[in-house]
C-alpha cells in the first residue's frame, strides 16, 4: 500500500487497516517459524505498510494538537 492511498483513509479504516496488517504480520511470522512461507519478502513488505499507517496516524495526531504545522511546513506530505 502506497503512503498516498495511506493518507486518504479516513480514522476509522487507517486503524482498520492497522490491525489487519498487524494480524497479516502475526500469520506471515507464525508460518515462517513452521516452514510453511514460501515467499519471506511478504513479512518485509507488512511491515514497511505498518510503519506507513503508524507514521500517517502520528502525523495526524501532530497536526490535530498545532494545526499551525500545516502554515509552517506545507511540503512534509510529499
Amino acid at each position: 500500500m502506497k503512503i498516498s492511498e495511506i493518507r486518504e483513509l479516513n480514522q476509522e479504516d487507517l486503524l482498520n487497516q492497522l490491525k489487519e496488517s498487524r494480524k497479516q504480520y502475526f500469520n506471515l511470522r507464525f508460518s515462517k517459524a513452521s516452514m510453511q512461507l514460501s515467499d519471506s519478502s511478504q513479512i518485509k513488505k507488512v511491515k514497511r505498510d505498518i510503519s506507513r499507517i503508524l507514521t500517517v496516524k502520528k502525523e495526524r495526531e501532530l497536526l490535530s494538537l498545532n494545526p499551525n504545522l500545516v502554515e509552517e511546513g506545507e511540503n512534509w506530505k510529499e
